[in-house]
Order: C-alpha cells, then sequence, then structure tokens
C-alpha cells in the first residue's frame, strides 16, 4: 500500500496540536493530525463516566484566556459552537465555623471584590482592588508574551514591568526574586484571602515556596484571577469548535492511530510510523504534540540524538506543581454554605475552595503534595450545572473539583486504588462541615479521576498536565531546556508544539500557536498575527 504523504503531520489533537494543524492548513500546508484516541483535545474533555446526563470536566475546568487566544479570534470559533458563560462571582473560600466567605468577582464587579474583603480588612481590599486594577492594564503585554516565542531578556523584562506598574505602591521589582507566598504575605494582611490567594497561585502552576516565581503572582496570577469562563456544554466543546475548524480548513484528522515512531531520514524527519505499520510522509515538517520524553526518546530515539539532547531530554522533570485529581460527584443539590448567611454569592461562586481554615492549612496541603505524600482531604470545587443546565438532568447537579496530589509514581497501582476507593468519602466528611447539606443522602453517585489514570488516558506524564515541572530552570527560555526553547529540535523539519514547550500548561493553545510562528520563519509562511492584534 502506498503510503499517505502531506506536507506536515502533526503528532496529537491536543488543543495546540489543533491549533497548530489549522494555522499550517489555512497557510497552504496538506495537514494531517494523528490521534491515538477516538476524540480530539487532549485534557480538553468532558464526560459521563458515571450516569447519564451528568457531565464532568475531567480535566481544564476555567478559561482564562478565551479574550486573547488568537485562534478563537482567527477561526472564529464562536461560529462554530464555542459558547461561553462568565459567572459574576469567580473565586471564594468558605469556612467550617461560617465566617464571612471571601470572594473575588469578575473585573466588572470589582466593588462586589471590595466590599466581601472590607469584611475583613479595608486596606487589603483597597490594595487587592488596585493591584487587579493595574495587573489587567497589562494584558496587551502579558499577551504578547505568552503569544510569542521566550525571549531571552524576559527575567530582566519582567522585573522593569513589575517597578514600572506597580513601584508607586511600594513594590519593588526584586519582588520577582521572591517566592509567591512571601509577596502575598507581605502584600495582605488578611489570612482568609492569602489562603484563596496561595490555592490559586498553584492553580496556575507556581509552587508557593519556589524563589524566583514571585512576579508571576504580581503580573499572571492577578491579571487571570476573576478573568474565568466557562465553556457551555463543557470545555469539549473548545475541542470540538477546534477540530471543526481544522476540517474547515481541510486539515486530517486520523483518530484512533498511534503513532510508534517519528521516522528520521539523513537526520531530517520525514513522517511517522503509526502503529499497524503503515507510513504516513511528511514532505516537509514533523511536528508533535507529545511531551518531550515520548517525542524525543521513544518517537525519535536516541540512536537519532546527539548525547547533549540525550541527556537533557532524560532530565527534564514532570510535577509535582501540576499533578492533579478530579473528583466527580452528582448531587440532589449545590452546596449550601454556612458562610452564605453573611454573603449568598459563596452558593453561586465559580470556583469555591473546600476544607481550608486559613493559610496554614492550605501551605501545609500544598506542601504534602508536592512532597509526595497525600495531602488531607480538601478541594477547589465547580458546580458548573448551576450556570449550564445541560451538565445535570433536570433539578439534579454535577460538582467537580481539583484535588492537589502527588505525582503517580509516588504510590503504587494498589495504592492509586485504595485513594480512588476512599478518597472522596475522605473529602464529603470534610464539605458537609463547610455545607451543612453535603450530606451521604445528597450524593447520587460519585467517583474520582487519579494522576495514574489522567498519565495512560491523556499522556500527562506524571499526571503533570503542564507535562514537565514548573521552575526557573524549566519555564521561559530554559523550557523545556535552552537549545529545545524555540519549538525547534536538533532533528531538521521536527517541531515541539505540546506544553512541554513555553509556556507549558493551560487552555491558551500558545505552544501550538508559536510553534506555527517558529515553522512559519523557516518555511516563509505567512504571518499568523491578525489585523488589529499585536501578537
Amino acid at each position: 500500500m502506498a503510503p499517505r504523504v502531506y506536507d506536515a503531520v502533526v503528532i496529537g489533537a491536543g488543543h495546540n496540536g489543533l491549533c497548530l494543524a489549522a494555522y499550517l492548513q489555512r497557510a497552504g500546508l496538506r495537514t494531517a493530525v494523528v490521534e491515538r484516541r477516538h476524540e480530539e483535545g487532549g485534557g480538553v474533555n468532558t464526560e459521563e463516566p458515571l450516569l447519564p446526563g451528568f457531565r464532568f470536566n475531567l480535566h481544564a475546568q476555567y478559561m482564562e484566556f478565551f479574550d486573547i487566544m488568537p485562534m478563537i479570534q482567527d477561526f472564529k470559533l464562536d461560529e462554530i459552537g464555542l459558547r461561553t458563560v462568565m459567572p459574576e462571582a469567580q473565586a471564594g473560600i468558605a469556612f467550617a465555623d461560617g465566617r464571612p466567605p471571601v470572594i473575588l468577582h469578575r473585573p466588572d464587579l470589582l466593588d462586589r471584590t471590595h466590599q466581601s474583603i472590607s469584611r475583613y480588612s479595608k486596606d487589603d481590599a483597597d490594595r487587592y482592588v488596585e493591584l487587579k486594577t493595574r495587573a489587567a492594564q497589562l494584558e496587551t503585554l502579558l499577551a504578547i508574551g505568552i503569544y510569542n516565542p521566550p525571549s531571552p531578556t524576559a527575567e530582566t523584562a519582567q522585573g522593569d514591568l513589575l517597578a514600572a506598574a506597580f513601584a508607586d505602591l511600594g513594590i519593588p521589582n526584586n519582588y520577582v526574586t521572591k517566592t509567591p507566598k512571601i509577596v502575598i504575605d507581605e502584600l495582605f494582611e488578611t489570612p482568609e484571602l492569602r489562603a484563596l490567594l496561595y490555592r490559586a497561585c498553584v492553580e496556575w502552576g507556581y509552587p508557593i515556596d519556589q524563589y524566583g516565581t514571585g512576579g508571576m503572582f504580581m503580573t499572571f496570577v492577578l491579571w487571570t484571577m476573576g478573568n474565568w469562563k466557562m465553556a457551555l456544554g463543557g470545555t469539549h466543546t473548545l475541542a470540538k469548535a477546534m477540530t471543526q475548524a481544522c476540517y474547515r480548513e481541510g486539515v486530517d484528522l486520523i483518530e484512533n492511530t498511534m503513532v510508534n515512531r517519528v521516522i528520521v531520514e539523513d537526520g531530517r524527519a520525514v513522517g511517522v510510523e503509526v502503529r499497524d505499520g503503515e507510513i504516513i510522509r511528511a514532505e516537509r515538517l514533523v511536528a508533535s504534540n507529545a511531551d518531550l520524553q515520548q517525542t524525543m526518546l521513544d518517537l525519535v530515539g536516541r540512536d537519532h540524538l546527539s548525547d547533549a539532547w540525550v541527556k537533557r531530554s532524560e532530565a527534564f522533570r514532570y510535577g509535582p506543581s501540576h499533578v492533579l485529581g478530579t473528583p466527580m460527584f452528582c448531587l440532589y443539590e449545590a452546596p449550601s454554605y454556612r458562610s452564605a448567611r453573611w454573603d449568598a454569592e459563596i452558593d453561586r461562586c465559580f470556583y469555591t475552595m473546600v476544607g481550608f481554615d486559613g493559610p496554614d492549612d492550605t501551605a501545609r496541603y500544598i506542601r504534602d503534595a508536592y512532597s509526595g505524600a497525600l495531602p488531607k482531604p480538601a478541594a477547589g470545587t465547580w458546580v458548573n450545572s448551576l450556570w449550564d443546565r445541560s451538565q445535570a438532568p433536570p433539578g439534579r447537579h454535577a460538582a467537580t473539583g481539583w484535588y492537589f496530589f502527588p505525582p503517580a509514581s509516588s504510590l503504587s497501582s494498589a495504592e492509586w486504588d485504595e485513594v480512588r476507593a476512599t478518597f472522596n468519602e475522605r473529602f464529603l466528611d470534610e464539605w458537609v462541615r463547610f455545607a451543612p447539606n453535603m450530606t451521604r443522602d445528597n450524593v447520587i453517585a460519585h467517583r474520582l479521576y487519579t494522576p495514574d489514570q489522567m498519565e495512560r488516558k491523556n499522556m500527562m506524564m506524571e499526571g503533570d498536565f503542564s507535562n514537565g515541572e514548573y521552575s526557573p530552570d524549566q519555564m521561559g527560555v530554559n523550557r523545556p531546556f535552552p537549545e529545545a526553547a524555540n519549538y525547534r529540535t536538533e532533528v531538521d523539519g521536527l517541531y515541539l508544539c505540546g506544553p512541554s514547550s513555553f509556556p507549558g500548561g493551560g487552555v491558551h493553545a500558545a505552544c501550538g500557536y508559536n510553534a506555527y510562528k517558529a515553522i512559519a520563519e523557516d518555511l516563509d509562511l505567512p504571518s499568523p498575527i491578525g489585523s488589529g492584534r499585536a501578537y
């Protein structure tokens, strides 16, 4: 059988791979995406794993980049199925003793945020609103930073950015060198607010004790807090819209097909061999949405790499900063919190922290997970059916959340089985302390999706959704390592486009978008920058 021949072959139909494929096809390259599963999207997936009608996002939840994501604009995804809602109360923390919640609202409702924080400290409320307002003004600059290959001067530029944006508030540019926890503790006196901000910081993947990432809190975390949208119908509607955009451009999507190896001839990637031995040729390029080690060590193979690239690939670290478990609960009623007597909006908060009494609890929880230990049951939770009735049957609710867990290899298979059998039950014992209606009688069914399952199903190594630890030596121009930071590899015609590359995890499609920019420069293809956009 004659091989299928394309100009470009993309390995993996995660959202970054779909993004790259759409731009390549639009630029005139005959493009195929080879996906091992039966559907596209990777971690942007919504399923009914428990009972009919109860839909759960098994991984990606809130969408903070939709307003700036180039592919949404360039391919008009809102015209082919992408619909969103932006809840008013965005992030909150409730308390078992019923004291006032802290709730952070949408950017257009900062007066409500101020009122919420002021129950504890007017000074903190003033400062948060001012910082949030200034961080929002950095949106275009931050978007330019995300949607371009990493700059060698980014760290210096970040210090300059902090000085320009916040120096008059007494915030020096040396915040870049601090840990996020130190920055948060220096800025805010309210323990309840600090607890919420610690958790928000690690949701972004920045460990609270990691020196050299304090500036990330001041910029990316403050900017994205409260900018969260929800995809109606589940996050898989984004994957479906991106898939439709690819089809509309003429991309071939080859599903249920595992890539066994990248074919390298005379130092150049010329195609892929798939599970049944079929060869799919690529006349111009191969791009991989798979993680770094799988791409370079397994698919390309050590025989085609220099010693330096083998060592760099082997040294790349996965987890613990982005390792999560996803609980799912089919409910009769949505949670009703004790803290709602002060502010009923906590019962309609998009993202709610449950199981934490203050910053010490939150810090201990994070440190336990990062050290390889199971933390005590606590979670960030979502009840998406409050805003999207398609995600649960009439009169019922679907609740999900994120537990921070140790990397998959920290526990044995038997131990993960035990976690799946018991951890949700232990969390329910906590949840009912915060929301008295969250008794066993309110739970129709529940299940837990753990890091070892994420590794098998979504190829997220160690359950790390960024496919690579967030630390200064694996961020920016060091991601995944300096020689590979521009999406190119030492194998001619082979590119990286997955989250092992800059800027890492998150539903922004920047890895795919920036990979296209690198390819466009090499092959003299059209710029992806649309009219009226700076990036």
